[in-house]
């Protein structure tokens, strides 16, 4: 792990040891858990069943739009300052380099889209269904589906955004480069595809 120096004492920020002193801090309480015979207590299982099932479902899905939303706007944010800053010398590029903004924008979409096929699966359940083991099936099945898809998106969101970038300064230098840096960016934007397939046949078994 890199650490950071100080310009002026030449010491380690405090910001860089934040990493180590919480792990060193976990550590210590799980030693003093084990060694006191209450490491029963740390239970990963008893943690994820104590939480609704409704709960990780509405997590999975805010996850799905946020991320997706987040990857397109710092996409956007990549390729609109490079068009920007090309475009003063080159203005013929920004028409057709709004592609770029176009597949930023359509992650955001992808998300969307699984996010309200995400919802179309929650249902009202009695209190006494509300446990069962089909429920939590549903609720980490589209917890796991959205955070997949969010995170895909995510990383295409900012693939597309670097490539879409790499495309504007390329054509302002020279015209002849933009097809061929845009078929790279296609390939970037394919991506997010993949997290949509993969949060699609994760929540496919959900009732």
């Amino acid at each position: 792990m890199a650490y950071s120096r100080d310009a002026a004492g030449g010491g380690y920020s405090a910001v860089s040891l934040y990493p180590v002193v919480s792990i060193g801090g976990l550590g210590l309480v799980g030693l003093y858990m084990l060694l006191t015979g209450s490491g029963e207590q740390f239970n990963v299982g008893d943690f994820l069943l104590s939480i609704s099932p409704h709960m990780w479902s509405l997590l999975g899905i805010s996850l799905c739009v946020g991320l997706s939303v987040g990857g397109a706007a710092w996409g956007i944010f990549i390729t609109g300052a490079s068009l920007v800053g090309g475009g003063v010398h080159a203005p013929r590029i920004i028409t057709k380099n709004l592609i770029s903004i176009i597949f930023c924008e359509v992650v955001a979409i992808y998300g969307l889209i699984m996010a309200i096929v995400f919802t179309a699966k929650l249902k009202d359940e009695q209190n006494s269904d509300i446990t069962s083991p089909q429920m939590y099936y549903k609720g980490f099945a589209l917890f796991w589906a959205g955070l997949t898809t969010g995170l895909c998106n995510l990383i295409c969101g900012v693939s597309v955004g670097i490539t879409g970038s790499s495309a504007a300064l390329a054509d302002a230098q020279d015209g002849q480069l933009f097809v061929k840096v845009l078929v790279i960016e296609i390939f970037g934007s394919i991506i997010g595809l993949f997290g949509l397939i993969v949060g699609l046949l994760v929540s496919g078994r959900v009732v």
